[in-house]
């Protein structure tokens, strides 16, 4: 297997694009990601998207957006995974670099929420879950984290507010974030005070769904053009892993299996333990995913994530900074864009262009997007200038 390395990136601002169809978005984001990377061609399109037949009533996005995109005649394929398609995508594209099908990959995540509005756009998420066995029985996304939240609680006995330090740190690194969707930071007081969404879940508790599209180019090493501009990132790991898609046929619902099995498999093929990483950009869509993620990465032991806020580990300054630059809760949470949006994150901040959110010295970063209550897990490792 071939070293893949990340070429260009980039990605347009998070939020409602009421002006910007889906196709232009994912052009935008194609258009900066190319010429970051000083105008490679790639052979091969690898989408990431989640709802898009559902809300913008458009499938076969491989095909729509490498014709517009004047990429006609390559490969192009859609990848979905519910929240984790973005992911997928990476992943895909990382493993036809390294196998040799291809010496460039483009992969982009895009997605059109707003081509909806209220009952569908609920209807749509929904359908990460299981049709036959939840959704129809009304459990919607936000309600299965407010039921993983309640059981936390319930079971390791946490004080309610303490999970108010995941979308406090969020939303004070979302305001150094230019591209983010929510630029202002929280206090403790303004997350105590938000209303419900389904209890205990609060407003800061649920990550905001928005449009978005991001893009990054994957190549080998000796075919960067010459002069390349940049630090160098390569992919040192790529896992997915899936677990149950229904919450009620895991022996414990507190622990996301896929999600640790997925951290376990690429530090192993980076030859890492999660402790070496400099930052981790995980998925948090709730504040209860937040906790479980960490958990199930070995950062915290069982029903002690929430600790970590406290002693200030996972803020910009500390051990083990998350959500570097808004994470899904106040960068916003474009479905099926979001893991290629986390990936360029991780990227800036590993070629030292991260601005005022510089994680200082970062070498090392993981990135994980979940689909679903991490039915979905797909992690990658990120490396600056290996040895």
């Amino acid at each position: 297997m071939t070293d893949v390395v990340i070429a260009g990136i980039g990605q347009t601002e998070v939020g409602e694009h009421w002006d910007v169809s889906l196709r232009e978005l994912a052009f935008y984001a194609i258009e900066a990601a190319m010429a970051d990377a000083g105008g490679l061609r790639p052979q091969a399109l690898f989408v990431g998207n989640m709802v898009s037949p559902l809300l913008s009533n458009q499938a076969h996005l491989g095909a729509l957006i490498a014709d517009f995109a004047g990429l006609n005649g390559i490969e192009a394929l859609t990848l979905e995974a519910a929240g984790a398609s973005g992911g997928v995508a990476l992943r895909v594209g990382y493993m036809a670099v390294a196998s040799g099908q291809a010496d460039v990959a483009l992969v982009v995540g895009v997605e059109k929420i707003s081509d909806q509005v209220g009952t569908p756009v609920e209807a749509a998420l929904a359908t990460s879950g299981d049709s036959d066995y939840e959704a129809v029985q009304g459990i919607t996304p936000n309600a299965q984290a407010a039921l993983l939240m309640r059981r936390y609680l319930h079971e390791f006995d946490a004080p309610r507010e303490a999970f108010g330090g995941f979308p406090l740190i969020a939303h004070a690194n979302g305001a150094g974030n230019p591209k983010a969707m929510f630029r202002k930071a929280i206090n403790a007081d303004t997350y105590n005070k938000a209303g419900m969404v389904s209890d205990p879940l609060n407003m800061f508790d649920v990550a905001p769904v928005a449009d978005g599209a991001a893009a990054i180019l994957l190549t080998r090493a000796e075919l960067l053009p010459p002069g390349f501009p940049h630090p160098l990132v390569r992919i040192a790991g790529s896992s997915m892993v899936t677990d149950t898609l229904s919450l009620h046929d895991r022996p414990d619902p507190l622990v996301f299996h896929a999600a640790r099995l997925s951290v376990e498999k690429a530090c192993q093929q980076a030859r890492i333990t999660p402790a070496q990483v400099d930052l981790f950009e995980l998925y948090d869509a709730y504040s209860i995913y937040a906790a479980l993620s960490l958990e199930a990465a070995g950062f915290a032991a069982r029903g002690q994530a929430w600790k970590l806020v406290q002693n200030g580990q996972l803020a910009l300054g500390g051990s083990m900074p998350i959500l570097t630059m808004g994470g899904l809760k106040a960068r916003g949470n474009p479905g099926g864009a979001t893991g290629v949006y986390q990936a360029v994150e991780a990227v800036l901040q590993l070629r030292g262009q991260a601005g005022k959110n510089q994680v200082v010295g970062a070498r090392r970063a993981m990135v994980q997007s979940l689909g679903g209550p991490a039915s979905s897990a797909v992690t990658h490792i990120l490396e600056v200038n290996p040895a």
